[in-house]
């Protein structure tokens, strides 16, 4: 598989892991059209978008390697000295030539958005390019200038100059929130160089995330794009664009039917904030967000896994001045439900910046609505970031008197115990002593050091208190209790275990 640009940024997915994550835009490579029979004809519809359809070069030139890394062979291996003074001579001669920079090309798509020369593409297309032409269907070549890029939602804004007297054909945004899984699509683009490609497929899922980027939520189609497709567009059956093709998932490089696109209503704001300002202004309510699991919606009342769950608010963000504390479940915002906790990020970031907004939290089991003013992300930062992976710790046994349930052994934190787990002075909670192995505890990350500072969402201090909390919900009928866990850190999140 081979991604020159974003490769190394997917290179963690696990569905690319089994089947190949490509972008689509590189060397050539077999296809495979999906099988499917389409509209009778799509003539009429590319006949009008065609021309606003361009191909996207550019050219770069790439530092020389002073050195050719050596393979790792056995010691003792009867090829290890043939391979140590072949890559030794390989080194020399690159050294011997002065290791002379070279010049790169690649190629992707993209297409006019405005006839005064606005076109849209991949951020990955034009990544590090020194030079970027859009090359049209009539055979004219125009040099681009980067107006501004995004790479969390992988776009880019990019304008060239129309020859005088000269107008560029374009097209239009669609709506892509109206489009239903079975809906015919049309992708143009170019494919292996192979400029003014049309094919036909369907909408194949929604909400596709692909741990591309925070902001996941693409469209999957089969219609059959492939390398150099990256940055064209996928039009609907009246010639709007509704999403720009992205990546494909693919074991060869070449379609197999299982392609993505940046839905259009993702990207309208995007673009006309690059086109604005040069830059992307997202939203931001300064929140630690975690996903809720059933556990943790039975815990809370909720009636059903959804919203997300706040671990921690930033000091002073906006979140904070509105009242959003740790624990509460942020179910609606903005007037839009919260489905779970990969929508929150992206209902936030599409908020404009300074925007008084009502957002509805579950507390205590009671839903709330809070009114607060949206801040603007800094685009250096996370969006929201999610619990850290714990480490396991394993403490020499400790004198203090210790309490068990639920697979831990906690007890009163002491000026020992805070030294032993290099706790903070300020610190409070019930300290977690030791985890039972093969224990929900355990399989929730949940490690020595680790501090209880609420039984749902009420502060413990002693372990007197944890044990009365538990006692009272299985009274209650509970199965499950929502612990708000801190590390050494000051790291907030929450977890749910078993009372029983």
């Amino acid at each position: 598989m081979s991604a020159p640009h974003r490769g190394a940024a997917l290179s963690n997915l696990s569905l690319a892991a089994m089947l190949g994550l490509s972008l689509l835009f590189g060397a050539a490579a077999p296809a495979l059209a999906a099988a499917t029979k389409g509209p009778d004809t799509v003539a009429d519809t590319a006949a009008r978008v065609m021309d606003a359809v361009v191909n996207i070069s550019t050219s770069q030139t790439v530092a020389p390697s002073r050195s050719v890394p050596t393979p790792e062979l056995p010691p003792g291996s009867p090829f290890e000295e043939f391979f140590e003074e072949f890559f030794k001579r390989r080194q020399q001669q690159g050294e011997e030539n002065g290791g002379r920079p070279r010049r790169v090309s690649s190629l992707g798509s993209g297409f006019v958005i405005d006839p005064a020369g606005f076109i849209v593409t991949n951020n990955h297309v034009i990544a590090d390019a020194d030079e970027i032409y859009a090359n049209f269907a009539d055979g004219s070549r125009l040099k681009a200038e980067l107006v501004g890029r995004d790479t969390k939602v992988d776009l880019a804004l990019l304008k060239v100059t129309p020859p005088e007297g000269k107008t560029l054909t374009s097209v239009k945004f669609g709506d892509s929130d109206v489009l239903r899984v079975g809906d015919w699509v049309m992708a143009i683009g170019n494919p292996f160089g192979l400029g003014g490609t049309l094919t036909v497929g369907v909408i194949s899922a929604r909400n596709r995330d692909i741990n591309s980027g925070p902001y996941d939520n693409f469209l999957q189609t089969d219609a059959a794009i492939n390398r150099g497709n990256s940055g064209g567009p996928l039009f609907d059956m009246d010639g709007n664009v509704i999403g720009i093709n992205t990546a494909i998932i693919s074991p060869s490089g070449g379609s197999i039917g299982i392609g993505f696109a940046v839905p259009a209503n993702t990207a309208v704001p995007v673009i006309a904030q690059l086109k604005e300002f040069g830059e992307t202004r997202r939203g931001w309510i300064g929140v630690r967000i975690q996903q809720v699991t059933d556990e943790i919606a039975e815990s809370l009342s909720l009636g059903r896994t959804r919203g997300a769950l706040v671990g921690s608010v930033t000091d002073d963000g906006p979140a904070a001045k509105g009242g959003i504390k740790a624990g509460d479940v942020i179910v609606k915002f903005d007037g839009k439900d919260v489905k779970d906790m990969r929508a929150l990020p992206i209902i936030v970031a599409d908020t404009p910046v300074d925007k008084q907004v009502d957002v509805v939290v579950v507390r205590k089991g009671k839903e709330e609505t809070l009114k607060l003013a949206v801040g603007r992300l800094d685009e250096n930062d996370k969006p929201a970031d999610t619990e850290a992976p714990a480490t396991p710790d394993k403490p020499a046994p400790d004198a203090a008197t210790t309490t068990k349930l639920m697979g831990l052994e906690i007890a009163e934190l002491t000026p020992e115990l805070r030294s032993r787990f290099k706790l903070k002075d300020d610190a409070k909670g019930v300290v977690i002593v030791t985890v039972q192995p093969n224990t929900p505890a355990a399989d929730r990350g949940l490690v020595a050091g680790n501090l209880i500072l609420e039984v749902n969402q009420e502060a413990t201090a002693t372990p007197k208190d944890v044990e009365n909390r538990i006692a009272t919900l299985k009274k209650d009928g509970r199965r499950s209790a929502l612990l708000m866990i801190s590390d050494a850190g000051g790291q907030v999140r929450f977890t749910a275990l078993p009372v029983d």
